[in-house]
């Protein structure tokens, strides 16, 4: 029997987005404006796209035990415990990497434990086959009914949460940027812009792969493919968790120059990208591009904010 879908109003998310503009001569020089996306405004513990993917979930979940996979410090994980502990639901998370397991727990997984959720650590094969039946339905075994969210948060009611995002935009930018992990909030963002409008991502992993995913998730989701998108896979940095002095000189002035508290794993990657692109020409003079900040930097604050918290 399927549970009333879950309440989530207490969490007063702050929606839409706000848009602004960021003043930046990079851009201007080529006749280009910049937009900024404000999404790490929508909620301090579920911000930007974890908030657009894991809503659409949480709400079907309808207070059941939420198990979902990520990494040793995972933005996913903590806003899925964070949600737990704010809506009163059980979570549940499987962690790569069992070598951690006799370790003390990084702030990261620290966090989310501190949330009330149950830390599971798997090794790095087992975790790679998250998705098999044998593997979950060991996961079940162990933890008993749950509903499971696949790492990321990326499933067909994720790009159905972030197809909202490009409506928010529609008619408002031509060029509509995000930088991706696991494609979700690419697949459903193209989905929801308008005509004449396109999206581009920026992937944070490397390895090819994001285009595979995208094209199949929006056919899971919208049945077919969904508006105009496409990849710039230059600017992963190594990979994912992985930064440079360049990238890091690029964030800190980027901050410096616009207030702005750039996340660096995805965020600060993204907006390297289309300072780069700009210089090359690809966006038209007259032309408007859009970045959406899909989270902030984490601070390791402690839990414990009232649902009430505006920050």
């Amino acid at each position: 029997m399927h549970d009333e879908p879950l309440d989530l109003s207490p969490l007063r998310p702050a929606l839409p987005s706000p848009l602004r503009p960021a003043e930046d001569e990079r851009f201007a020089r080529y006749g280009v404006t910049l937009l900024l996306k404000r999404d790490d405004l929508i909620h301090p513990d579920l911000p930007g796209n974890k908030w657009r993917k894991l809503a659409p979930n949480l709400r079907d979940a309808g207070g059941r035990t939420v198990l979902t996979f990520g990494g040793a410090y995972s933005n996913h994980l903590r806003a899925t415990a964070a949600a737990g502990r704010l809506l009163g639901f059980p979570t549940v998370g499987v962690v790569r990497g069992d070598e951690l397991a006799g370790r003390p727990l990084n702030p990261s997984l620290a966090q989310c434990a501190a949330d009330g959720m149950r830390l599971h650590f798997v090794d790095r094969t087992t975790y790679r086959a998250k998705a098999a039946p044998e593997v979950l339905d060991g996961l079940l075994s162990l933890f008993g009914p749950c509903v499971v969210i696949p790492e990321g948060g990326s499933n067909a009611l994720a790009a159905q949460g972030c197809a909202e995002l490009g409506r928010e935009l529609r008619g408002r930018t031509g060029t509509v940027a995000v930088a991706c992990g696991t494609g979700g909030t690419l697949a459903g963002l193209a989905a929801g812009l308008g005509p004449g409008q396109r999206a581009l991502g920026i992937p944070v992993l490397r390895g090819g792969f994001l285009g595979d995913a995208v094209r199949t998730l929006q056919r899971e989701t919208f049945g077919a493919p969904a508006g105009r998108w496409t990849l710039d896979e230059r600017f992963h940095f190594g990979g994912y968790a992985r930064t440079t002095p360049e990238l890091e000189a690029f964030a800190e002035d980027f901050e410096d120059r616009h207030g702005l508290p750039v996340e660096r794993l995805y965020v600060a990657k993204l907006l390297y990208g289309l300072t780069v692109l700009a210089g090359e020409g690809a966006f038209a003079p007259g032309s408007t591009v859009t970045a959406v900040v899909t989270g902030s930097p984490w601070d390791g604050r402690t839990p414990g904010h009232a649902v009430s918290d505006s920050r």
